[in-house]
């Protein structure tokens, strides 16, 4: 028997991640705390992932909107997402709400998602581990098939730890994969240390000119 408390487990996002902490391979589970007035979902649906989802209020108070329904409830409110393609956010309503949600694929085997990844290293950017950032990227790269938005998490990264070689060429990796990035890494503030580097608007300019 594994337990842990989801307090303990908080990163400074509001991110608890259950389901990393304790290797669940079966479904995802994580917690999300926000103070009054803050996102604990950002609005989106689960296309691509395919998921079926569930959100339980934990304590506090939070608006549910689905496909334009709204549902405002406190501990113990279940909402129940099952058709992917619903657009789903809720809003805390009071200062430190936490929502539990459980997600899985319907006749599919679950598979962890790459969003995981970059919000550990969000988590760690903002504790200024950036090094340590670094190297849970690198470990993931294979097992998300060199995605995106690890391409572009590198690149940030090293940028911050003076590597700039190695950032252009995970920042260019994560262009060519999403070029609509090129707006995001123009004013981004992780790239700071690139912005003088002539090849950061010659790639840029690739990029949106392509």
């Amino acid at each position: 028997m594994q337990s842990i408390d989801i307090n303990e487990i908080r990163r400074p996002t509001g991110w608890s991640p259950i389901r990393r902490e304790l290797g669940i391979n079966a479904f995802g589970i994580n917690a999300w705390t926000a103070e009054q007035g803050n996102d604990l979902v950002g609005e989106h649906d689960e296309t691509q992932s395919g998921h079926e989802e569930l959100y339980l209020v934990l304590n506090g108070s939070a608006r549910f909107v689905v496909d334009g329904e709204e549902r405002v409830g406190g501990p113990g409110t279940v909402v129940f997402v099952a058709d992917p393609a619903s657009r789903r956010a809720a809003v805390s309503l009071e200062d430190g709400t936490t929502i539990l949600s459980v997600g899985a694929p319907v006749g599919e085997a679950y598979a962890p998602r790459v969003w995981e990844v970059s919000a550990e290293v969000i988590a760690l950017f903002e504790l200024d581990k950036v090094a340590e950032g670094r190297e849970l990227m690198l470990a993931s790269l294979d097992a998300f098939d060199g995605h995106w938005i690890i391409h572009y998490n590198l690149a940030c990264a090293e940028a911050r730890l003076g590597e700039p070689e190695s950032a252009f060429e995970h920042l260019r990796e994560s262009l060519e994969q999403r070029p609509q990035l090129a707006d995001n890494a123009k004013d981004d503030p992780d790239l700071d240390s690139l912005r003088d580097d002539a090849r950061f608007d010659e790639l840029l300019a690739a990029v949106t000119s392509g």
